[in-house]
């Protein structure tokens, strides 16, 4: 964990859901400045420090993993002039570190996952992390025929032309490489000729660039590729997408064949026997960067071994064999100007500080985090103090401490509010939690239009057109009050509204009309049920299948005496906790009715698997024993890439248990239930087919 986040280890849930809440909204905001404007308003140190807050929390609830959330995807919608092209396999995104005590997490978790003694050696390859435009190159017949940005990982924009002016680009790759090849690689500026372009820029009275990064990143975009070719824009390669042909044993073999083919490659790129070589080269790395001419955010950490690389494989967002050192925050001293409450969809007051706008690494900083009001009180923030602030990475930056000596005399500690901002219902403290709540529920206006905007936003119903300001507008107006009433909105109701003419108005309700289908994990995410993040709603809709059926199931899950609420705690990653805060919103009058109203006006359709084809695909497995061949989290991986449930205890609806030595008492009750018992050997014949 990172040691500047104060008091994290003592958030509760209800805590953790606002703060979770809270972060993604400023994450996904600042994504959007990055990936889709090419224009951030706060630093990568900054944007990093958001994210570490972000995935710790879920470190410490796992059941807030959403595919909603930041740590869940990658980069961000396209929405410029470029074709979208999807990419044949996803481009991932890294997962952070930011001292060595990660770094030693990390290594301990590779070792964890595939089961390696601490003598047996484990190589790494240090990358030096290139700050700039991740793209896709793709080959066929040993030809350059299709180039491709990022986008949202899974696919991205169709550049292939802005490319081909970029030099250090090959046309053609010799008869020794693969038929059918996709390079992954960074574009870049270097710091001179970016030096070099906004000087140029000035003289034209042209708009000027920010930093590299941005130069290169609006340089590749343009949709005229006569502009690009004017930019003097860099590539160096590191990794591969699709490939047609037996892979490499490592990746540091691999980068010697991208060099073979005429690819740049850093040349700082070293293969470290062992973690201390690892550190050692970031070290060096950070010594070095200032004498570079390009910017680094940081030092990239990869297993070197391609087929343990396979057996690690991914989580949703970032591969589970690679993470990014990053390099450390900046720091500035400015004024504490006010302290801002904000309330979130679950009623939670989360402040927000508002600092005097001051520069903090070449960006200008104005809010800051400040969690909760015990993180107030434990570093006595008053306003009027001036303070340290850093921004060590993601979205929003962070106060580190109160500079003590320079605060004005006589000034009166913060007094938090003891009732909500927006609707003046009593906000209380919830037992044994760090958040106050307010309790004004749904008639608090802020948590209603919160609900309504989660429910329309991208991996929910995604309704394009409907964004906050007009959500905010319908629900004044009492146009729109509950999620159903998005889909009753007609050209009539629209007419006679300020600012919506005949074809704004017709291309909303096209858009409402284009997401009256939506699959059912998407569905009961959109809902907003406390806990309730992507993966938690994946997780439900790959147990129950379709909506009649998961509502019938949390209906009879009513009575903690039922199967149905056996079932669901049992389900891997629910438990009590996740299990009760489904049950209370789908009990709640006003709920029943919404969900009803949604039958109505959408179509949910069943989940379905993306492995069919094998035996495990739809089967509820539980895992047993101590597993020799693969770590428990290595199995229950790979059972759910085949489409299995993995649950936590035996029951009547398990149909195979998994055992390795000393499997203990799940053995005999299996047997009891006629329960199909696999030992590991077999297991590991049946996956490996």
């Amino acid at each position: 964990m990172n040691k500047s986040i104060p008091n994290l280890a003592d958030l509760t849930l209800q805590d953790a859901v606002v703060e979770h809440d809270r972060l993604s909204k400023e994450i996904n905001l600042h994504n959007k400045q990055y990936y889709q404007d090419s224009a951030p308003t706060i630093t990568d140190s900054e944007y990093d420090e958001l994210f570490n807050v972000l995935r710790s929390i879920e470190a410490l609830f796992p059941e807030l993993i959403t595919s909603n959330s930041p740590t869940q995807k990658i980069g961000s919608p396209i929405v410029s002039g470029f074709t979208k092209i999807p990419h044949s396999v996803p481009m991932l995104s890294l997962d952070n570190a930011f001292n060595e005590e990660d770094i030693s997490g990390f290594v301990d978790s590779l070792r964890r996952f595939l089961k390696l003694s601490v003598s047996e050696p484990l190589e790494l390859v240090s990358e030096p992390k290139i700050d700039g435009l991740s793209v896709s190159l793709r080959y066929q017949n040993h030809k350059f025929v299709r180039g491709t940005t990022r986008g949202d990982g899974n696919q991205g924009e169709d550049i292939t032309n802005n490319l081909k002016t970029i030099s250090d680009i090959p046309d053609k790759l010799p008869k020794s490489a693969p038929n059918t090849i996709e390079i992954r690689g960074e574009v870049y500026m270097t710091k001179s000729e970016f030096h070099d372009l906004n000087t140029y820029q000035k003289s034209l009275d042209e708009k000027t660039f920010s930093n590299p990064r941005n130069a290169a990143a609006g340089s590749l975009r343009q949709l005229n590729p006569e502009i690009t070719a004017t930019r003097p824009l860099r590539l160096f390669a590191y990794a591969w997408g699709e490939i047609d042909s037996k892979l490499p044993t490592t990746h540091s073999e691999f980068l010697k064949y991208l060099e073979e083919w005429s690819f740049p490659v850093h040349p700082l790129t070293r293969v470290c026997e062992d973690i201390e070589e690892a550190l050692a080269a970031y070290s060096a790395i950070s010594e070095a960067r200032q004498g570079l001419n390009h910017e680094l955010d940081g030092v990239v950490y990869k297993v070197n071994r391609i087929d343990w690389q396979k057996r690690l494989g991914f989580r949703s967002r970032a591969p589970r064999w690679a993470i990014a050192h990053k390099f450390p925050a900046e720091r500035a001293e400015t004024v504490l100007q006010n302290i801002d409450i904000q309330v979130g969809r679950t009623g939670i007051l989360t402040p927000v500080a508002r600092l005097l706008p001051v520069k903090v690494g070449g960006v200008l900083v104005s809010n800051a985090t400040l969690h909760n009001e015990d993180e107030i009180s434990r570093k006595d923030l008053r306003i009027g103090d001036t303070v340290l602030v850093q921004r060590a990475g993601d979205v929003i930056p962070q106060i580190v401490k109160v500079i003590t000596a320079k605060r004005p005399a006589h000034q009166s500690p913060y007094q938090f509010p003891h009732s909500c901002p927006v609707c003046s219902s009593k906000a209380v403290r919830v037992k044994d939690e760090v958040a106050r709540k307010c309790t004004g529920g749904l008639m608090c206006p802020a948590q209603a239009i919160e609900r309504l905007k989660h429910f329309v936003s991208r991996n929910a119903f995604d309704i394009e057109g409907l964004g906050t300001k007009h959500i905010e507008a319908f629900w004044k107006s009492e146009l729109i009050r509950d999620p159903s009433d998005i889909f009753r909105i007609n050209e009539k109701s629209l007419s006679s509204r300020d600012g919506w003419g005949e074809q704004s108005a017709k291309n909303l309700i096209d858009a409402i009309a284009s997401k009256r289908t939506i699959t059912l994990d998407r569905f009961i995410y959109a809902l907003g049920i406390n806990q309730i993040g992507q993966a938690t709603a994946r997780l439900l809709a790959h147990t129950y299948g379709s909506l009649p059926k998961w509502r019938h199931e949390m209906n009879e899950a009513q009575n903690r005496n039922s199967e149905s609420y056996k079932e669901l705690v049992n389900i891997d990653g629910i438990g009590v906790s996740v299990a009760e805060d489904i049950i209370s919103f789908v009990k709640e009058t006003n709920n029943k009715r919404i969900l009803d109203d949604l039958e109505q006006f959408t179509s949910v359709t069943d989940f379905q698997s993306l492995t069919t084809d094998s035996p495990f695909t739809g089967k509820t497995i539980v895992f047993t024993g101590a597993l020799e061949k693969m770590s428990r989290s290595e199995a229950k991986a790979k059972a759910r890439e085949l489409g299995a449930k993995v649950t936590d205890s035996i029951s009547r609806k398990t149909d195979f248990l998994i055992i390795g030595s000393n499997a203990g008492s799940k053995v005999k009750k299996a047997q009891g239930l006629n329960i199909k018992i696999i030992d590991e050997a077999s297991w590991l014949q049946l996956v490996e087919k």
